[in-house]
């Protein structure tokens, strides 16, 4: 009950601090609806708080005298011809009444993403932001990984139950997809115990990807560790800090493990990854024969039935590419991928620009760190359904305000805010009257 508590004064706070800064209503949303915590509680879990934070902050976005930024960059401009294909699209769906309730989540998500562009401007909103999105996954990577430690890796890491990311593949994806965010953090982290502590964090995330028994986190983590080890400096190093680090890790998975983690090499003789080429093959040829898709939800025996190879064999489409290619055609599959390569190029654009000044060298490391978070997503979404979730579309978010701040060069006129203000009350409690946590 203590949990409930804790949680119901959370919500509340953030419900009453989003009507006068909707910035904060952002985060308590993207918290509930990346890390599901009322799923962790024992009375609050079918209670609507995302649909309330949603309601506060929109309203709160109409009243608010804060900082509000309407010019659409390039990828708010790709995310609504998306939004507004996938309305096109809607009425033609195969299964209406399935698709129209998964589409109201997709375009809430959207619209959240949009006005977030809007809201989120600053600095330390920018930080507060990824710290959100690293806390939410990472309780979840950080337990799952100690879980995986103290089991031998003889069970699976699991997701929040009713979330999009409650699967063992989903769950896994997403903790590898948040670790280059973990690294960003630790960049910027100047006291030696919190770089260690994030060291820590980071390793657990990668023991519990791999506790997680998906061959889709193996592949992304193996790609993002090859991009890791190609843009340092020192190549040697680092590489025998892998192999170590790895050798270590691999040597905890028990020989079950190993069996599946093999079939990788042999996938024409694998039930589940024969399933999956042909859920693909059903999304294709459902592409072809239907300009606007089949809409969401085609995953269905009866879909399957007229478009897939073998009937039978009904899967979803464990593919972020296949899962927009059969649901919303060729042409939602061209702006999905534009999009994301859109923000992709604005996360390089920070990556280029951003070490040209020292005030801006974070702007660096947080571009060159979303640009290793999309090549996990890139690798490990080619195996999972994805497409519609937040983090990545978050992601996104953190490299267009970051882009903006650069463009404007905000740390001209920005002044310095910390990243957590102690109340006046709270400052006689320390002898050096601290008055916050410092953002790098």
């Amino acid at each position: 009950m203590l949990r409930d508590l804790a949680l119901l004064l959370i919500f509340g706070w953030g419900f009453l601090q989003s009507f006068k800064r909707p910035w904060i209503g952002i985060l308590i949303w993207t918290w509930i609806s990346v890390m599901n915590p009322h799923q962790l509680s024992w009375t609050l879990k079918d209670q609507p708080f995302a649909m309330v934070i949603f309601c506060s902050t929109m309203l709160g976005l109409l009243i608010t005298k804060d900082r509000k930024d309407f010019s659409l960059a390039r990828e708010q401009r790709m995310l609504i011809v998306f939004m507004v294909w996938m309305c096109i699209t809607l009425p033609f769906s195969m299964l209406f009444d399935e698709s129209f309730e998964l589409w109201k989540r997709v375009m809430k998500i959207d619209l959240v993403v949009l006005v977030s562009m809007v809201l989120l401007h600053s600095k330390r909103q920018l930080m507060w932001f990824v710290w959100i999105n690293v806390i939410s996954i990472g309780f979840y990577g950080v337990k799952g990984g100690i879980f995986t430690a103290m089991t031998g890796g003889n069970y699976k890491v699991w997701g929040p139950e009713t979330s999009y990311i409650e699967g063992n593949n989903e769950v896994a994806v997403a903790i590898v997809m948040t670790i280059p965010l973990m690294r960003f953090l630790q960049m910027q982290m100047q006291a030696r115990w919190a770089r260690l502590v994030m060291t820590f964090c980071m390793l657990m995330m990668v023991l519990a990807a791999l506790g997680s028994n998906s061959r889709g986190a193996l592949l992304a983590l193996g790609a993002m560790g090859l991009m890791f080890w190609w843009r340092g400096k020192n190549k040697i190093g680092p590489a025998i800090a892998l192999v170590v680090i790895g050798a270590g890790m691999l040597s905890l998975m028990p020989a079950e493990w190993w069996e599946r983690m093999n079939t990788i090499k042999t996938y024409d003789q694998d039930a589940s990854a024969l399933g999956r080429i042909n859920a693909w093959w059903m999304a294709f040829n459902l592409a072809k024969s239907h300009l606007f898709g089949g809409g969401f939800m085609v995953w269905t025996g009866v879909i399957f039935a007229v478009y897939a190879p073998d009937p039978t064999d009904v899967h979803a489409a464990h593919s972020i590419y296949f899962m927009v290619l059969g649901e919303q055609g060729f042409v939602g599959l061209f702006l999905f991928l534009a999009l994301f390569m859109l923000a992709y190029g604005s996360a390089n654009h920070l990556r280029g620009q951003g070490r040209r000044q020292p005030e801006t060298q974070w702007l660096s490391d947080l571009g060159g760190m979303l640009q290793v978070s999309f090549v996990g997503y890139a690798v490990g979404g080619a195996f999972l359904s994805l497409s519609y979730w937040d983090l990545p579309y978050n992601m996104m978010i953190m490299a267009v305000v970051g882009r903006r701040w650069l463009a404007r060069k905000a740390w001209l006129t920005e002044k310095p805010e910390p990243l957590i203000v102690w109340p006046p009350f709270a400052q006689s409690w320390f002898k050096k009257t601290p008055k916050a946590m410092p953002l790098s």
